[in-house]
């Protein structure tokens, strides 16, 4: 076995009495923890002050004539005020930096019932802190009796060793993860991962979060579902302030955020605190901030870096205190790149980045959602509805495939069951409801699909999109965003091939698309972005 060191305050009260026998009688909390049978105290580090000293020197000759095996090491630690908690903490961290502590050679406990209730804490701090590698020893006397012994006991704050504790950190941790999910039981492992991730920031940084991802992905959703959780954990007590930064333009975007004096310009009949005070002590959430001007972005880094800001027309700085989430489906290091971003702003936000994937990069977890959104309905109405079995089959088969584009991700479905539930014949989606919303998805999917150059300007140069005609753009366009949707080259043939594959009796259609894409020199590689 290892030699074990005590590290403990002298108790000035407790450790006190007169010389004499009948100090024998009293329980002294230095000295009785030398003097049991069942813990071999090889040192002990006896931290007191310059008042105490002779005391200290009492207590270290009662030791050795009860436990010579004990050798007794005075460490002088002087305190100004011994409740300054500042003061109590910084030198006892010196202490814990500066004692030559090695758990390879030695065992260690720190004896925490002496000393003021403010070094107890400290210790405690510190021990948790991994400053002192040691375990806390608790004594006390025992009860009815006059023996100076009294009782021990030990806490090792590694709480991974305590399975009933493990048990119930691991329980509230998934409880964590799932209130971030609202309840959803997604699929994806990846985003699976990604939410465990959000979950241990969230809980233990202040610093601001990026949230990325098209729109619909549930950035404002997730971001709500932040707030709430650091409100339920007593981390944030102000307000959830949420801003569309797409609706901020000119001169009232820096109203809007900042706050305005009376005055400050035409209009500005009366005061105006502006949101970014609104969110003091809670969390203040940018969605499309990308699309803030370069002026509002400056003051926003000094608002996050400083707390400090200066409303509309004022001569003094007004402050705040708010955690930032900052929501884009902006490429931001491109706009960086491009002059539309502030650098500097961008670093700031970019320590903890999310990218959120759309629907269709999620497809596993199409159906946890849809009864998410069936839930909601019944909540939201007071009337539930629900699928049938073979319409609820269709749907999902439809929801799965290729030509379910999800260009609106989770808006797009949560409108979709929205839709069938309020349509269902009492409450029961059947065949003909979801054949007739597959029919709407499709309309709307077919008009927002990217027809234009959009699509077109990833895979070509702008060279070779200026000699071709709007006739080939439009179908190469089409033709890209089915290949993008498919899982194979195959997959993509069939679905562009359908009507005229249906007339032969035999078919080529990867090969039918593969010369077709040569023709603009791509290949199936080149076409798909995963």
């Amino acid at each position: 076995m290892k030699p074990l060191t005590v590290i403990g305050f002298l108790g000035s009260t407790l450790d006190a009495s007169k010389f004499g026998p009948s100090r024998w009688n009293k329980w002294r909390p230095t000295v009785g923890l030398t003097m049991h049978e069942d813990l071999r105290v090889d040192r002990l580090l006896l931290l007191h002050g310059t008042p105490h000293r002779r005391l200290a020197e009492y207590v270290a000759e009662d030791i050795a004539s009860v436990s010579p095996e004990t050798r007794v090491e005075m460490r002088l630690l002087d305190f100004r005020d011994p409740w300054d908690f500042e003061e109590v903490y910084g030198k006892l961290l010196d202490f814990a930096r500066a004692e030559p502590l090695d758990p390879d050679v030695e065992d260690y406990l720190v004896h925490i019932t002496t000393g003021t209730h403010v070094a107890q804490i400290c210790l405690f701090l510190l021990t948790e802190a991994r400053y002192l590698p040691a375990k806390l020893l608790q004594t006390q006397p025992e009860r009815g009796t006059a023996s100076p012994v009294g009782t021990w006991t030990t806490i090792d704050l590694d709480l991974s060793r305590y399975d009933s504790i493990a048990t119930r950190f691991a329980a509230a941790s998934a409880e964590s993860t799932s209130f971030l999910k609202s309840g959803i039981d997604t699929r994806n492992a990846a985003f699976n991962r990604m939410i465990d991730e959000i979950e241990r920031v969230a809980l233990r940084s202040k610093a601001p979060t990026l949230l990325m991802g098209p729109t619909g992905a549930g950035k404002s959703l997730l971001a709500r579902r932040i707030y709430e959780l650091k409100k339920l954990k007593h981390q944030v007590v102000g307000p959830f302030v949420e801003v569309n930064c797409a609706t901020l333009k000119g001169d009232s975007a820096m109203s809007a955020l900042f706050g305005h004096r009376k005055g400050a310009f035409t209009g500005a009949a009366a005061d105006r605190p502006g949101l970014l005070r609104t969110a003091d002590k809670g969390m203040l959430f940018l969605d499309e901030i990308g699309e803030l001007g370069l002026d509002e972005q400056a003051m926003i880094l000094r608002a996050v870096e400083d707390k400090r800001f200066l409303p509309v027309g004022a001569d003094k700085e007004a402050s705040s205190d708010f955690q930032l989430i900052a929501g884009t489906n902006r490429d931001l290091g491109e706009a960086v790149a491009s002059g539309a971003f502030r650098e500097d702003l961008y670093a700031r936000l970019n320590l903890w980045t999310f990218r959120l994937p759309g629907l269709a990069d999620r497809r596993e977890d199409v159906e946890p959602n849809l009864d998410y959104e069936l839930d909601r309905f019944a909540e939201r109405e007071g009337d539930r509805a629900s699928f049938n079995k073979e319409a609820r089959q269709h749907y999902l088969a439809f929801a799965n495939g290729p030509e379910a584009t999800w260009l609106g991700n989770f808006r797009d479905l949560a409108a979709s069951i929205t839709r069938m539930a309020t349509l269902s014949p009492k409450g029961r989606i059947d065949l003909d409801c979801v054949e007739a919303e597959i029919g709407r998805l499709r309309r709307l999917w077919s008009g927002q699909a990217d027809k234009g150059p959009d699509i077109l300007t990833e895979v070509l140069d702008e060279q070779a999109i200026a000699d071709m005609d709007l006739f080939d753009a439009v179908q190469l366009a089409e033709t890209l965003r089915v290949c993008r949707n498919s899982r194979s080259l195959s997959e993509a043939g069939r679905i562009l091939f359908g009507a005229s594959r249906a007339r032969r009796t035999s078919a080529n259609d990867a090969d039918r698309l593969r010369k077709y894409l040569a023709r603009f020199g791509l290949d199936w590689g080149a076409v798909r972005t995963d």
